[in-house]
């Protein structure tokens, strides 16, 4: 038995040339870029911080995020749902799970894709100091890692979503809470063990050891099992519609 059914695999594909033929996903992908680049240019003066550090350019990818993965993950089922087209893709030969993985995977090919164009600021402002490529590495690996988070709690999101608009707003509000609910700690007295509950539910937290060059499992093993957790979630949802 493969790992990957190759009915997810089809419908990945039918998905992701919709993408790539929607003005949506070509807004989302330049605004994506200026964002980043303003980020580190110009709010965070890069030419003048005469450090060899990327981290201030990583830093912008969870606030982008929170803009990004709505307009991204939008129509998944919430469009399907209004226009009545789930109930024909629920009757089809497909899994719950062949559903799930296919719309999955074609969102995270598009993050990845914007992150391929991405490559450029990295490769050419290497050449102008001493900056470490194994920390640019475990800073794009945070960002891999986080970009399939968001995007399975953004496709669960849209499955519970009447229409794109309701999608959009209640997609850019839970990312907005859980990149930077984290914030709460450091700007008021909790007790140890409420900051650390807190922590532990900040996506942003957890990519913070990767945007530092640190490899810390416990932050790998929790973008992987929050993946896992969203995208079983979006199972059970999809059941429900389907016996409603």
């Amino acid at each position: 038995m493969k790992l990957i059914p190759k009915r997810a695999i089809a419908l990945a594909h039918k998905e992701l040339n919709q993408y790539l033929f929607s003005p949506a996903f070509y807004g989302a992908a330049v605004f994506f870029l200026v964002f980043c680049s303003v980020w580190l240019f110009y709010l965070n003066s890069f030419f003048v911080m005469d450090t060899a550090t990327l981290r201030p350019y990583f830093n912008a990818f969870p606030v982008v995020f929170i803009f990004v993965i709505p307009v991204i993950t939008m129509k998944s089922w919430a469009e399907e749902r209004k226009t009545g087209s789930i109930e024909i893709l629920l009757t089809m030969p497909f899994s719950e799970w062949d559903l799930v993985l296919g719309k999955f995977f074609a969102i995270y090919s598009c993050i990845c894709l914007m992150l391929l164009f991405t490559l450029p600021v990295p490769m050419t402002l290497i050449s102008l100091g001493e900056f470490d490529t194994g920390v640019i590495f475990c800073e794009y690996l945070g960002v891999l890692l986080l970009g399939a988070s968001v995007s399975s709690l953004g496709l669960l999101l849209s499955s519970l979503s009447k229409n794109q608009a309701g999608s959009f707003l209640g997609t850019a509000v839970v990312l907005m809470i859980v990149m930077s609910i984290h914030q709460l700690t450091l700007t008021m007295n909790f007790p140890h063990w409420l900051a650390q509950g807190i922590n532990f539910f900040s996506l942003a937290f957890h990519f913070e050891s990767f945007s530092k060059g640190i490899i810390d499992t416990r932050d790998l093993s929790f973008f992987l099992l929050s993946t896992a957790l969203f995208l079983f979630l979006n199972t059970r949802v999809i059941i429900y519609r389907k016996w409603k």
